[in-house]
């Protein structure tokens, strides 16, 4: 017989990686399958059901027929409820025309970076990073320049590591609050202090993903940065989504505002690539955006205190160093202790890769080892499960650290 043929790879894809974190989660789903008692804690999507006046809606539109091709970057109705959004919860005033919608929040970002990045051209990444932001750049032919941030600033990005990052080739920089992977979430004064950079160099423009928007703790208050410094209007893109808040994960919808040219830009990639997003889709977010919101507080309450069990529990551990964060569904704690040390089936640590996959085998808890997302060693947790299995995981943790031997 003879061997598969190889097809053929393009410089475009040799350039990035698979991700992570779908990697993990689906190494997870293997074993459940295979029946080893594995706890996933890689996934990073609510554990909660589509409320039901969004899975309504839907039924609603496909009884009514609209199952159609509809306007490549979003309906109508969808783009006016968008921005009854941004002006109502982030005073921020657009246009229908200054609105796309995708299919997901990750094909905003590649539609913006697609339509406006050349070989040569910079984006400024802050680590530890949402593990598809540097792909998209280098995808796109451009270069990831990342700006560190660490565990002992809470995971926040300092303005001076900002300003050493940005060179006259930065096209764009990107900006995550509240997080993926640290849950850190800018104050209105942080944003202020690295508005301030950015408006030294007029040259850079910003992309916000405030994908995690709705899910702060601790009565902590919520700001985009084209709110907190209206003079970056016009060269911020200010993306957001149904998928966290509204636990519409599988429905594909994200949304973005910005300067008309750029979302004109980001339609002509998308008329060429996706078409439209999913019509069901877009009306059940017509509903999500513009319907109760009753929901919103209850879960923000739930996932505080998985994120206090989790904080507290990795903290009672000799070898984890885990800050608490203001949002999202993640805590990233440091194992740099853990370093150097031999696990209970006698595997020497020596980065954070090593330690998620020892954790896997030995512990069956799975999570995202920290360097995937920039910055180890350390390792990423999603706590959007129950009590229980945090818990248990959480235990499981402390008993592979408290093992460890130098």
């Amino acid at each position: 017989m003879s061997s598969p043929i190889s097809a053929p790879v393009s410089e475009a894809l040799k350039r990035i990686k698979p991700s992570a974190t779908i990697a993990v989660s689906q190494k997870a789903r293997e074993l459940q399958q295979k029946g080893e008692k594995v706890i996933g804690l890689g996934a990073g999507e609510p554990d909660f059901d589509t409320p039901d006046n969004v899975k309504n809606a839907a039924i609603k539109a496909i009884q009514d027929g609209k199952t159609k091709y509809t306007d490549v970057d979003g309906i109508p109705e969808l783009k006016e409820a968008i921005c009854a959004k941004f002006k109502r919860e982030n005073g921020l005033e657009y246009k229908p025309s200054q609105v796309n919608v995708s299919p997901g929040g990750k094909p905003v970002i590649f539609n913006a970076f697609m339509a406006t990045l050349n070989v040569g051209d910079e984006v400024v990444i802050p680590t530890p990073y949402w593990v598809s932001y540097p792909e998209m750049a280098l995808i796109c032919g451009a270069t990831p320049v990342f700006a560190h941030a660490y565990a002992a600033d809470a995971y926040k990005l300092k303005p001076e590591a900002l300003e050493a990052a940005i060179t006259p080739r930065t096209k764009w920089v990107l900006l995550n609050s509240p997080s993926n992977p640290s849950g850190a979430a800018y104050t209105k004064a942080e944003l202020q202090a690295l508005a301030d950079v950015l408006l030294r160099h007029p040259h850079v423009w910003i992309l916000t993903d405030d994908m995690y928007e709705h899910l702060v703790f601790d009565g902590f208050q919520f700001w985009t940065i084209a709110q907190v410094e209206p003079r970056l209007y016009e060269r911020t893109l200010t993306m957001n989504g149904v998928s966290k808040a509204y636990s519409m994960t599988g429905w594909r919808i994200g949304y973005a505002a910005g300067p008309e040219s750029l979302i004109k830009g980001m339609a002509k990639v998308m008329s060429q690539t996706t078409s439209n997003p999913c019509s069901v889709s877009q009306w059940a977010a017509v509903e999500a955006l513009n319907g109760t919101q009753h929901y919103i507080k209850p879960n923000q309450e739930l996932f505080k205190g998985r994120r206090d069990l989790v904080v507290g529990m990795l903290n009672q551990t000799e070898e984890l160093v885990c800050p608490t964060p203001e949002g999202a569904f993640y805590v990233y704690p440091d194992c740099s202790k853990a370093m150097g040390k031999t696990t209970a089936g006698g595997k020497l640590l020596t980065n954070d890769e090593e330690f998620a996959a020892a954790l896997l085998e030995e512990e069956k808890v799975a999570v995202v080892f920290g360097s995937a997302f920039g910055l180890g060693p350390a390792f990423r947790i999603s706590y959007a499960t129950s009590n229980a299995n945090l818990e248990e995981a959480c235990r499981r943790i402390q008993r592979f650290c408290g093992n460890l031997k130098k």
